[in-house]
């Protein structure tokens, strides 16, 4: 039997799950959380604790879902061509929603790269959206699995859907520079994306789309935990934060995710169609590197 969530965590969850309807994740309702949620909806209502469920028979296990649950519960594979028959409904509020509960174990330094290998390989071939139809490679990430500092953009472009690498084309080699300014090197931070697969034209990731492969980005941030999370673009602030807004209304300012300090700022491609925004962004990243205890250069780079 399973230990009864306390009350304040299942008015979060009620709320979290509430407004993944609101955006329109359906694929979510099939990985089970519809029971979860009528469980923790019941038990707001009716103020009392949550009633104890059985738990589900053990299945094959490794050290690293041991020691990280959260690697056991990623979305199975949903056929790409499975809709849902539940209407989508418009976000109509840009207010942020309660952080979900806390996160699971902290995996040991060396237990890390492990475990993002491990949802490398259960992210597989995906077929699990529509995306898979035309990527070349699924691009998952890049960097030091023990970074203090990550950066999550929109997805991938064609450079880094011929390379599987993020952010190694023209805007690649921006953020490269942006980093360096902080006064660190690439491969000490870690670089991910929204969605793995690059949409066609570069156009933004729907919204299906998006949530079918933000649980993976999800617990690839479970397990590098740093201290501080910078969303490049309004796509990257809108999925992580749960608001939507413009980038003016969301940076200029510390938001939480889960704990871990987050940072909005224009995204790389962006500036290079709008330079005179990198000023702006310079002060964003001041902001993450004060978060951090990282002195900034006196001047702003003006590369």
């Amino acid at each position: 039997m399973t230990e009864p969530l306390p009350k304040s965590a299942l008015q979060e969850l009620a709320a979290r799950l509430d407004f993944y309807r609101e955006l329109g994740i359906y694929d979510f309702y099939r990985r089970g959380a519809l029971e979860l949620e009528t469980a923790a909806t019941a038990a707001v209502d009716a103020e009392v604790d949550a009633p104890q469920t059985t738990s589900p028979p053990p299945a094959k296990t490794s050290p690293l879902t041991v020691a990280s649950p959260a690697l056991a519960s990623l979305p199975p594979a949903i056929p790409a061509h499975e809709e849902s028959t539940i209407p989508r409904r418009t976000l109509v509020s840009n207010q942020p929603v309660p952080p979900l509960v806390s996160f699971g174990p902290v995996l040991s330094p060396e237990q890390r790269p492990d475990a993002l290998a491990a949802i490398r390989d259960l992210i597989g071939d995906c077929q699990r959206c529509r995306l898979a139809k035309g990527r070349n490679k699924i691009v998952f990430a890049d960097g030091d699995a023990n970074a203090q500092l990550m950066f999550v953009g929109e997805g991938p472009g064609a450079d880094e859907d011929a390379q599987g690498l993020p952010f190694v084309g023209r805007a690649g080699q921006l953020l490269n520079n942006m980093i360096g300014a902080m006064g660190l090197k690439r491969e000490q931070v870690y670089i991910a994306n929204i969605v793995k697969c690059r949409p066609p034209q570069n156009r933004k990731p729907e919204p299906d789309e998006a949530h079918t492969c933000t649980p993976f980005l999800e617990r690839q941030i479970e397990v590098v935990r740093p201290r501080v999370l910078v969303a490049l673009g309004a796509t990257a602030a809108t999925y992580l934060l749960g608001m939507r807004g413009s980038i003016g209304s969301m940076r200029g300012r510390i938001h939480d995710y889960r704990g871990i300090q987050t940072v909005v700022t224009y995204h790389p491609a962006y500036l290079l169609r709008d330079p005179t925004q990198k000023k702006e962004t310079w002060k964003d990243l001041q902001m993450a590197m004060a978060a951090l205890g990282i002195k900034p250069p006196s001047r702003s780079p003006q590369s």
